[in-house]
C-alpha cells in the first residue's frame, strides 16, 4: 500500500498524456501502421508490414502479464486456482516470422480506445478472449475507477476515466435462433437483426462464429434450419455456415460505416478433442510442428465470404498458431479439484476447447491491440 500514491500519480500523468493524444486521433481508423491482414479482394494489393499468424512459440519467463487472481475470470478457466500443477503454459509468447509482436501495453491500449467502445461478439471462446482482455487492462486502473455491468448473457467492463468500454455480446451463430411451432428450435439463416441491433454505434467490432455450426446432432442447438419460408431438417453444416456468414456479411456491408468502425473477424479457435477430450490432458509444452498441416473447412468458408465483401474486414487469424498449443486447455482443471480428486483425474470430464487464463488468448489480444 505504500506505493499506491506513486501509482496514482503515474496513472494520472499517463491519463493526462493519453487525453491529449486522443484529442488529435480522430482519424485513428485510418492508421495503417500495423501488421493486419485484410482478406478483402479489392484491397489485397496494399502492402502489409507483417503476417502475425505465421511464426513460432517462444518461452519467455516475463510472462504472464497478470495472474489467475484477476477478479474477472470465470472459474472454468482459472486452471492454477483449480489445482493444475504446472504453469509453464502461461509463459509462451508468439514470435511472428520477420517482425515482432508488441507486448501488450494496457495504458497504450486504453489511450487508443479513449471514449470508444470495443465489442467482442460470439460464443464462449470469445468470452474467454473477453476475460483475457479485461484482465490485461484492469490492473492499471485503480479500484473505484472501473466496473463491470451485466445484461443477460452480455457484459461490459468500463474504464471510467478513459470513458472506454470493453464489451462482450453473446451471439454464437451470429444469425437468429428462435423457438418455432411445437417449441422446436429454428435457426434462421437469413435473419440477424435481433442480434445485430446491439452492434450499432460500436467503434471496434470483433466477431467469431465457428464451433456451434459443427456440433453433433446430440449437441446441436437447433431442430430445423430456415431460409426464407423454406424449412430444412438437415443441411450440410458448411453450406449452412456459408449462408449464415453471408447474412452477417450483407448486414455489415449495408449498416456499418468503415470511416467510423473497424471490423475484425477472429478465425476459429482449434480444439484438441480427440480421444474423447483427453488429447490435451497432462500436456505441458506446445507442439513443435505438424506432420500434416490442416486448414479447417470453417476457415476456408470464412475467407471466401470476407473476400466477397465491400466492407474492409480484417482477419484475425489465430487458428494455426493456436493449434500448436494443446498444452493450453483446462482439461480436468475446468473445476476446482482437491488433492484426493487429482489422484483420479479420469473420473472428470476434460475440456480441450476453452483456454486456461492467463494463457493463449492473451497473445490473441496482443495481436488485437496491434490491429487497432
Amino acid at each position: 500500500m505504500a506505493n499506491y500514491p506513486h501509482f496514482t500519480f503515474v496513472f494520472i500523468i499517463t491519463l493526462f498524456i493519453c487525453f491529449f493524444h486522443g484529442k488529435s486521433s480522430s482519424s485513428w481508423l485510418n492508421n495503417e501502421d500495423n501488421g493486419v491482414i485484410m482478406v478483402q479482394g479489392r484491397r489485397e494489393d496494399r502492402p502489409m508490414r507483417c503476417d502475425f499468424s505465421v511464426g513460432k512459440w517462444v518461452y519467455d519467463q516475463s510472462y504472464p502479464l497478470y495472474d489467475s487472481n484477476c477478479p474477472y475470470l470465470s472459474t472454468a478457466v482459472t486452471c492454477q486456482r483449480n489445482g493444475r500443477p504446472d504453469s509453464g503454459y502461461e509463459k509462451w509468447k508468439w514470435k511472428p516470422n520477420g517482425c515482432s509482436l508488441p507486448r501488450f501495453d494496457a495504458l497504450k491500449f486504453l489511450g487508443k480506445m479513449r471514449r470508444k467502445r470495443i465489442m467482442l461478439v460470439g460464443d464462449s471462446i470469445m468470452r474467454n478472449q473477453w476475460e483475457s482482455l479485461v484482465c490485461l487492462v484492469q490492473g492499471v486502473i485503480p479500484t473505484g475507477h472501473k466496473k463491470v455491468t451485466y445484461n443477460g448473457l452480455s457484459m461490459a467492463f468500463h474504464a471510467l476515466d478513459f470513458e472506454t468500454s470493453i464489451e462482450f455480446s453473446w451471439a454464437p451463430l451470429l444469425v437468429e435462433l428462435k423457438k418455432g411451432p411445437e417449441n422446436k428450435r429454428v435457426l434462421h439463416l437469413d435473419l440477424i437483426e435481433e442480434n445485430a441491433r446491439y452492434w450499432r454505434g460500436v467503434d471496434v467490432l470483433v466477431f467469431d462464429s465457428a464451433h456451434w455450426w459443427t456440433h453433433s446432432d446430440q449437441w446441436s442447438s437447433w431442430d430445423y434450419y430456415m431460409e426464407g419460408k423454406s424449412l430444412y431438417k438437415t443441411m450440410n453444416p458448411m453450406i449452412a455456415y456459408h449462408k449464415g456468414l453471408t447474412t452477417w456479411a450483407k448486414w455489415v456491408d449495408l449498416n456499418i460505416d468503415p470511416r467510423k468502425t473497424r471490423v475484425i473477424f477472429r478465425s476459429m479457435s482449434p480444439r484438441h478433442n480427440r480421444q474423447n477430450g483427453w488429447r490435451c490432458y497432462n500436456q505441458k509444452t506446445p507442439l513443435k510442428f505438424f506432420s500434416h498441416p490442416h486448414v479447417p473447412e470453417q476457415v476456408v468458408v470464412l475467407k471466401g465470404v470476407l473476400k466477397r465483401m465491400s466492407f474492409p474486414v480484417y482477419l484475425h487469424d489465430v487458428t494455426m498458431m493456436s493449434a500448436f498449443r494443446r498444452d493450453g486447455h483446462p482439461s480436468v482443471y475446468r473445476r476446482a479439484l482437491n488433492q484426493a480428486q487429482r489422484q483420479h483425474p479420469r473420473e472428470f470430464s476434460s475440456d480441450c476447447s476453452h483456454w486456461c487464463l492467463p494463457g493463449v488468448p492473451d497473445i490473441w489480444n496482443e495481436m488485437l491491440s496491434a490491429m487497432i
